[in-house]
């Protein structure tokens, strides 16, 4: 994308703008360096990377969740809705609308599935009819959660906690989820159910995602922008589907290239051979 078609991106239509942030830890260690990313309203943008590259911190930049781990963004902004929310509570952030899945689910373990998902609805002011007519959307898109609804969520398999966890976010009515590693120790069709879903939500609750992931493949499947992550830079943007075209990321993200799969082996030197990085 142009800088001019980046601007008028910003400009028309966007829900997030992160602006060039830093983020140091512990005081002294530089983990983020100059991230500038966006979403449109409506839209599912993919951030993508290998473990370590930034993800999540970027995610819990925006979330205001840093301050739990020692961490602060030190330079840029972040706006959500035309204001900026980098010195928000993360309780305010819920408020406005926006709302993080974290990685590994973290479900209440002694709650059942239904006393999970009502935790998600603890700001909301509509009152109690309006929430449990969110309650039964949610059942909709998860009829599984619906069958499970009472049994402690400890007990539960991993996909429906992952589920549980999305569930739990959409009671709290967001225009925002950021959605960490939804693929993290799932088969893989239920990893594609679970995107299944997300899409759909996408499209008929006109719910933006910025979703973590380090599967790429799938990532790429259904969302409408990517950026790629390294080492805390972005490295590379562009539409979904370019990039799934583009011969760096089939070689060093997808496993392929113009010669094939390529084995650990032809790759572990990439860092040296990828022109971005050049």
């Amino acid at each position: 994308m142009s800088v001019a078609e980046n601007l008028k991106s910003e400009t028309a239509e966007t829900i997030l703008s992160v602006n060039n942030i830093e983020v140091i830890y512990n005081h002294v260690i530089l983990v983020l360096k100059g991230v500038s990313l966006t979403v449109p309203k409506g839209g599912i943008v993919a951030l993508l990377g290998a473990n370590g590259a930034g993800k999540t911190t970027t995610l819990r930049a925006v979330s205001n969740l840093l301050r739990g781990e020692r961490g602060e963004v030190t330079k840029g902004n972040i706006i959500f809705n035309d204001d900026e929310i980098q010195d928000l509570t993360p309780n305010e952030l819920v408020r406005r609308g926006c709302i993080q899945v974290m990685e590994g689910r973290h479900c209440f373990g002694h709650l059942s599935i239904e006393e999970n998902l009502m935790t998600g609805a603890y700001t909301r002011k509509d009152g109690a009819a309006a929430v449990r007519d969110h309650l039964d959307l949610v059942y909709q898109y998860f009829p599984r959660l619906k069958e499970r609804r009472k049994s402690q969520a400890g007990y539960t398999s991993g996909g429906e906690q992952q589920m549980c966890a999305i569930g739990r976010a959409l009671m709290s009515k967001p225009s925002m989820i950021l959605l960490d590693e939804p693929s993290m120790g799932l088969a893989p069709q239920l990893v594609e159910e679970i995107f299944e879903i997300v899409r759909d939500l996408n499209q008929k609750e006109n719910v933006s995602f910025l979703l973590a992931e380090q599967n790429t493949n799938i990532a790429l499947k259904y969302a409408t922008y990517g950026y790629i992550l390294e080492s805390g830079r972005i490295v590379m943007d562009g539409d979904a589907k370019e990039l799934r075209e583009n011969e760096d990321v089939k070689e060093f993200y997808l496993g392929t290239g113009g010669e094939g799969r390529k084995s650990f082996k032809d790759v572990k030197h990439y860092r040296r051979r990828k022109r971005w990085l050049a």
